[in-house]
């Protein structure tokens, strides 16, 4: 198998090969990684996803990542459950109300009140009534997962990894770099990303798939334990999850917030800095530069629940994925015989690529 995309679906999809005994070049453009896959709060996040299809993906999902942390442990999954949290009565009853919801034991949903959310995160001692925690919820080190990946699958025979290597030509279970190799197998996986002009491109500009660009940061170490993910309130707006719990009761969002379909989640990394998100923009072209009144934002929320002043700001930055927009999970077409393009999967990348990668192979099985 010829893997295109060095991301972590791309990865994903050269794991899965592996253990299936397929042998596997693996081609990524850049010498590093640069795109979605490092830029992101590396979320292993069940709790807001819809009911169903969606659920079903990322519960497997979360198995899947705790399955590859015991054989490639510097992937840093670690299964610390997230808070969302409330500040309000509407927001409380919000999560009162998922906590009742049909999928709450699968989930793994809690609610808790004030002492309860201390008692859970001892980090957050802002004016809260409570919050729901999620056991399922996980998450794992995104600066480190491609590298611990390719580090495990590399002392392996079948697997050969070629950075720098752009695909510029496709044919039939085949295709070129621009070094002029040809790399050919019993199927080739494209996984773009969101650079939806590149090889598959032609094919890509007729599917369902829009772009996101996003902006976030990421401080010096907290100096204490920051023992569960958090989320606040505004995340009930933006998972679906939530939709019928009564977010119509919720107030209006902040002007800012609302502006730059805002939500905040915090996640601490494995150095101590907190990593906190995020933006939604849609429209195309992007800014080129990083907007900073969403910071400023950021910055308020995340001290008001941590009730204590945030550690300087080191880095910001913004990043690009791509999602369908006809309801689909993610996109997976046939773009010539033998190879097929996989992408899109929207904020659930990071959280469900061993399993979509699972369903590749599912797909490819003959009668599937």
């Amino acid at each position: 198998m010829v893997v295109v995309g060095g991301g972590v679906l791309g990865t994903m999809h050269a794991l899965a090969a592996r253990e299936r005994g397929l042998q596997v070049v693996h081609l990524e453009r850049e010498a590093g990684p640069r795109g979605a896959s490092v830029r992101n709060f590396g979320l292993v996040w069940v709790s807001g996803r819809a009911a169903g299809p969606e659920l079903a993906l990322a519960q497997r999902a979360r198995d899947l990542w705790a399955d590859i942390a015991q054989r490639v442990p510097a992937v840093g999954f670690r299964p610390r459950g997230s808070l969302t949290l409330a500040r309000t009565e509407p927001e409380f009853a919000v999560c009162e109300r998922a906590a009742q919801s049909a999928q709450a034991a699968e989930r793994g949903f809690e609610l808790l009140d004030a002492e309860g959310v201390r008692k859970a995160n001892p980090a957050l001692r802002g004016d809260l009534l409570g919050g729901l925690l999620c056991h399922r919820d996980g998450s794992v080190e995104p600066a480190q997962v491609l590298g611990a990946i390719r580090a495990h699958l590399s002392s392996d025979p079948g697997y050969t990894y070629l950075p720098g290597r752009q695909a510029v030509e496709l044919r039939d279970a085949g295709v070129r770099d621009h070094t002029g190799v040809w790399h050919t197998g019993d199927l080739v996986v494209l996984t773009p990303g969101a650079a939806l002009t590149a090889i598959a491109g032609r094919h890509l500009s007729s599917a369902a798939i829009r772009r996101c660009r996003l902006q976030m940061m990421q401080t010096a170490p907290l100096g204490e334990e920051l023992t569960t993910a958090v989320a606040d309130a505004d995340s009930l707006r933006y998972y679906p999850a939530y939709r019928d719990a009564g977010l119509e009761e919720l107030p209006a969002q902040r002007p800012i917030a609302a502006e730059h379909r805002m939500q905040l989640l915090m996640v601490q990394r494995a150095d101590g800095g907190l990593t906190i998100g995020d933006t939604h923009a849609y429209d195309e072209p992007f800014d080129f530069a990083l907007d900073e009144a969403p910071y400023g934002h950021l910055r308020d929320v995340a001290q008001a629940l941590l009730g204590r002043t945030l550690p300087p700001v080191v880095r910001r930055w913004a990043g690009v994925y791509c999602e369908t927009t006809d309801g689909a999970l993610y996109h997976r077409s046939t773009v010539r015989p033998g190879v097929i393009a996989v992408t899109a999967p929207g904020g659930r990348g990071m959280t469900c690529s061993p399993a979509i990668a699972e369903e590749t192979f599912a797909a490819a099985e003959p009668g599937a």
